[in-house]
């Protein structure tokens, strides 16, 4: 396949009835054929996978989006192409595990469409750290120094993936001083959000978690006071630190605050109260603090 660009791309079919079923072996093997990217032509620029019914090529308006993101931005034409010169971009369907907690990273992926959670399990349970939405990357921390990945991600929905060898983004970390810059910016930004999160678990209540979160969701959604959760509810209880047992309970109580819920769609018909409750903390739920 050729590129607008006059570069090749090498497409292996996956041409199964049972993508479900055979996706995650298929996905495993990528590694071991990634590795023989770089001893090919200088024509051939990257690796992908196509079936039928999930997969594509790299289109040029996707190349784009990926170029604007913060850690992409700054960086030389050169540096931009070393990291493209053997990435693919995938699709994948619901609940494909993408990276396995403990395992040594041989991508940097990022979420382009889609969503992703990272998870972590120990003592016979799992809980949710948090969700990667478009356009993000996960987990930068890992591929950069190299270490085991400290969480699992998988597809909580349909998603297309842009993955870049770890090894790739290494080496231009180390020659290009824009990309070193906002790798650090990119891993700061990440470590404020965890100590966020981390005081959003310790010094709020259940239910004042869950306040702080619909009014997030609200403003997220132009600040309208009728939304859809946009992940199912096991999965927000998990984000939330709770069992779903508590986070219906806290949606009961809510109920007298003004909030009312049907399936996923959420409803503020008090926002005066909502906020009260809530107590929003800038150094907490504001993205941008």
């Amino acid at each position: 396949m050729t590129r607008v660009d006059g570069t090749c791309l090498i497409v292996i079919k996956h041409d199964t009835g049972h993508v479900e079923n055979n996706w995650n072996d298929l996905f495993r093997q990528l590694p071991i054929l990634i590795n023989h990217i770089n001893d090919l032509p200088e024509q051939i620029c990257g690796l992908t996978f196509i079936d039928p019914a999930l997969g594509s090529a790299m289109r040029q308006d996707e190349l784009t989006l990926i170029r604007a993101l913060p850690l992409f931005a700054d960086i030389d034409e050169e540096s931009f192409a070393s990291l493209m010169h053997a990435a693919y971009f995938q699709r994948f369907p619901e609940s494909v595990e993408l990276i396995t907690e403990g395992d040594v990273p041989d991508f940097l992926h990022v979420v382009v469409a889609g969503m992703v959670e990272l998870t972590t399990a120990g003592n016979g349970r799992e809980t949710v750290i948090e969700i990667v939405r478009p356009i993000e990357t996960f987990i930068l921390a890992a591929v950069v120094r190299d270490q085991p990945y400290l969480m699992s991600a998988r597809t909580l929905d349909a998603s297309r993936i842009l993955m870049i060898p770890s090894r790739d983004v290494k080496s231009v970390f180390l020659n290009d001083t824009a990309f070193a810059r906002a790798v650090v910016a990119e891993l700061a930004g990440r470590y404020r959000g965890m100590v966020k999160a981390l005081k959003n678990q310790k010094l709020r209540t259940s239910v004042e978690r869950l306040a702080n979160y619909l009014l997030c969701c609200s403003q997220q959604n132009g600040d309208s006071m009728v939304f859809r959760l946009v992940i199912e509810k096991r999965t927000l209880a998990s984000l939330l630190g709770m069992t779903p047992e508590n986070l219906s309970r806290a949606f009961g109580t809510l109920a007298k605050y003004g909030i009312a819920v049907q399936g996923q769609e959420v409803r503020i018909e008090r926002p005066a109260d909502l906020i009260a409750l809530a107590r929003p903390n800038m150094l907490i739920d504001d993205p941008e603090s």
